[in-house]
């Protein structure tokens, strides 16, 4: 069986653990842009929105419906802090993607992508007008993307594409001895500081005169419908539910999404020599195109981000602090990290840390209603959610006022995933699918039989 790049070309253990010691196992975003304390819900409220969940779907739900309505009374009740979980944890690649990439939409909805791909790029051009709008502080930049392939059989994937370059164009955009060509995508990605962004959309919310009420998780969600927390109660006109990885307050939706943890590097910040040797002038995003892939991005401050790969499920699909700590996972990110760009030997990184995906059966973000039309959710973002929770918040918004629009009429919106299975079929599912992606990474890119009939089913596995 073949070895990957990042296995014939390893890092020295000398280079892993010096990038290593003396990292922070916190994510560096969280740290960079701390956001204020808000107080918990106490007492008893009326609202004629209550939004479960203080992230990106959440806040961008918030923003929008007092947009639609600056008479309606919002309340968003957040369990820990604002922007804490994935929307404070991921890479910041901002995508006009609302079905996890073009091919995984067309193969689902083929009649339907052109006009998934228009709605797409708006959602990303309507991001970009709040950001400028509101004076957003969030490090926008509209760089695109650049997809590169670093094994041979991963070039013929793209020479057909729009947009290819061979390994020396590509390498002049970003000098990587591991590029064997690449494809730029100059308009549909834009890179931000998560959360920058998390706190800015709550900012903007309660200018806007929004009650965001923080450490208050909902333990119930009742008929009228009714949310309580711990120490406090709603009585609500309308309930959006946007609680992406974490378990579902609609039984319907236990088995909707798996959480999967994804891991990520921030080093420290390059010196201008640093700089020099990558080239990388335009800053775009970079992903390689194996199954586990990997992603990585300049931030602001000129500091390196590096991470996917391993997408590690654990048995129960508990979310729990404890997953986060997985020296392995850091020690594989660092070494290909260096095999990427072994002029960055000696670099060092300030950061370290994972974050759950809500990852469902179709990897893009599903929706509907319950109790009435009065409750809508949206999740199984399936960690393409920095844009695409803006969208979703507008179909949960569409949904909630009865409305049939351009975006409730899509096959996409209306159709639900199928569950992924109780445990411990689910543990086994995911394991052995994960296995063979892997597999599939050593055998240029060809699939087993196992990920053709998941192929088939429409069901499967991503990183």
């Amino acid at each position: 069986m073949a070895t990957t790049v990042f296995e014939r070309q390893p890092a020295a253990a000398s280079s892993i653990a010096a990038m290593l010691e003396g990292s922070s196992l916190s994510p560096f975003w969280t740290d960079d842009a701390p956001g204020p304390e808000r107080p918990a819900l106490a007492g008893s409220h009326r609202a004629d929105l209550v939004i479960v969940g203080g992230g990106y779907s959440g806040l961008w739900t918030a923003v929008m419906a007092k947009e639609r309505d600056p008479q309606r009374s919002v309340v968003v009740l957040e369990g820990r802090r604002v922007g804490w979980a994935a929307s404070g944890r991921n890479g910041g690649f901002c995508e006009a993607s609302l079905t996890h990439g073009r091919e995984n939409g067309a193969s689902r909805w083929p009649e339907e992508i052109d006009e998934l791909d228009r709605l797409g790029m708006r959602n990303l051009d309507e991001i970009e007008a709040t950001v400028a709008r509101y004076a957003m502080d969030v490090d926008f930049q509209r760089t695109g993307a650049l997809a590169v392939a670093v094994e041979p059989h991963q070039v013929g994937w793209l020479e057909a594409e729009d947009g290819f370059l061979d390994a020396d164009a590509t390498r002049a955009l970003v000098n990587s001895p591991t590029y064997l060509g690449g494809q730029l995508s100059p308009d549909d990605t834009a890179l931000v500081h998560p959360a920058k962004l998390a706190r800015e959309l709550a900012r903007v919310a309660e200018e806007l005169g929004v009650q965001i009420f923080e450490g208050s998780p909902v333990t119930a969600l009742e008929d009228g419908p009714v949310v309580r927390t711990r120490d406090g109660v709603v009585r609500a006109g309308q309930v959006a539910l946007a609680t992406n990885v974490f378990p579902s307050l609609l039984k319907r939706n236990r088995l909707m999404t798996v959480p999967v943890y994804d891991y990520s590097l921030m080093t420290e910040p390059l010196t201008a020599a640093q700089l020099a040797e990558l080239g990388w002038e335009g800053r775009q995003g970079v992903a390689d195109l194996g199954n586990q892939f990997h992603y990585y991005r300049l931030t602001a401050d000129d500091r390196l981000l590096f991470g996917g790969y391993d997408a590690i499920y654990h048995a129960g699909g508990r979310v729990k602090g404890a997953y986060q700590d997985r020296p392995e996972s850091y020690e594989r990110l660092a070494s290909h990290l260096l095999t990427t760009f072994p002029q960055l030997d000696g670099i060092t990184a300030t950061h370290r840390w994972a974050g759950a995906i809500d990852t469902s059966t179709r990897f893009c973000a599903f929706w509907g209603t319950a109790r009435d039309g009065d409750v809508a959710y949206s999740l199984g973002f399936t960690g393409l959610g920095v844009g695409a929770t803006r969208f979703g918040a507008n179909v949960m918004l569409d949904m909630l006022a009865g409305d049939e629009t351009e975006r409730t009429r899509l096959r996409m919106v209306r159709e639900r995933p199928l569950p992924f299975p109780p445990e411990p079929l689910a543990s086994l599912g995911i394991n052995a699918t994960r296995w063979s992606l892997d597999r599939a990474d050593h055998r240029e890119g060809r699939r087993n039989l196992l990920l053709r009939t998941l192929d088939r089913l429409g069901l499967g596995f991503d990183s």
